[in-house]
């Protein structure tokens, strides 16, 4: 009876760690950059949470903290996952060891699931999957702080709003941002909204469009 009990307790430990949605999560500290702090975490299911601390304004240099959610699509979930496991989960080194090469910000990265937890800082990899995830990670960190800057411009400083919607516009032709979706609300408030001047709200309707179009 105890060796049976023993079992199933066994298969129900198993079965809640297989129920359990796997993680990977960044973190960069970088003090000489805007923001200076930030972190994302993506979950299986494509539910992400974003962290960071930074200027809430290109007029000010008072860092605020900041927090949003939002869900990826299917195809940047899949390729965050595809990645970390090229990476063995950053299990192995990552770092390259190169102690000549310039400070860029000390970096994490983090998988866990029901079976493994794995961590690995940073300052640059030689590992092409972990530099793709560095890159990926923070164009969706400059795509959120957009969303930021402008959600704060649109309801304080509407005139600040072309500037950064022109620096946004080329970033995002650039290859520089990415999951515009995530942002797409801010945008849309700011072309539906009749005060804003014209050339402003075409923008920010390009940059809709820009994103709809992954």
């Amino acid at each position: 009876m105890k060796t049976i009990l023993a079992s199933f307790l066994f298969l129900l430990v198993l079965q809640t760690h297989a129920s359990d949605p796997a993680t990977v999560a960044f973190t960069l500290d970088f003090p000489a950059s805007d923001p200076a702090h930030y972190s994302i975490s993506v979950r299986s299911d494509g539910h992400v949470t974003y962290e960071s601390k930074g200027k809430i304004s290109t007029d000010s240099n008072d860092r605020e903290p900041f927090q949003g959610e939002f869900t990826l699509t299917e195809a940047t979930r899949a390729q965050i996952f595809d990645l970390a496991a090229r990476a063995k989960y950053f299990s192995g080194k990552v770092d390259s060891g190169n102690k000549k090469l310039a400070f860029t910000g000390q970096k994490k990265l983090t998988y866990s699931d029901g079976q493994r937890n794995t961590t690995a800082t940073y300052n640059f990899s030689q590992q092409a999957a972990v530099q793709q995830l560095t890159t990926l990670f923070a164009a969706l960190s400059a795509t959120l702080e957009f969303g930021r800057r402008l959600t704060y411009d649109h309801r304080y400083q509407k005139l600040a709003l072309d500037e950064e919607l022109k620096n946004m516009e080329r970033e995002a032709t650039g290859g520089g941002l990415a999951e515009l979706q995530a942002v797409k609300p801010i945008l849309q408030a700011i072309y539906d909204d009749q005060s804003v001047i014209n050339v402003v709200r075409a923008r920010a309707q390009r940059i809709v469009e820009m994103g709809d179009g992954h």
